[in-house]
């Protein structure tokens, strides 16, 4: 969303003096490893995340089956079979 709205607020013009100015400050050089570095810290970054979302679901599953399992012996206990 941030992204979308970032790219929507600078027009062309002001993407190439940020290129420049970024040019000027770190060099031809050493461009490519700060974007190297850039891409592995977004790519840690969304693989720490997807975890996250991995995790929240297992929990919901095991939080969901164990609501399951009570109305179920509920369910039995009322039944007169338990």
């Amino acid at each position: 969303m941030l992204h979308n709205t970032l790219l929507a607020a600078l027009g062309t013009q002001e993407i190439l003096v940020i290129l420049v100015v970024v040019l000027l400050l770190f060099g031809g050089k050493k461009i490519p490893e700060l974007m190297s570095g850039l891409g592995k810290g977004i790519r840690e970054f969304n693989n720490g995340k997807d975890g996250l979302r991995k995790r929240r679901g297992r929990v919901r599953r095991k939080q969901q089956s164990k609501r399951n399992e009570k109305n179920c012996r509920n369910a039995l206990e009322q039944t007169g079979v338990l």
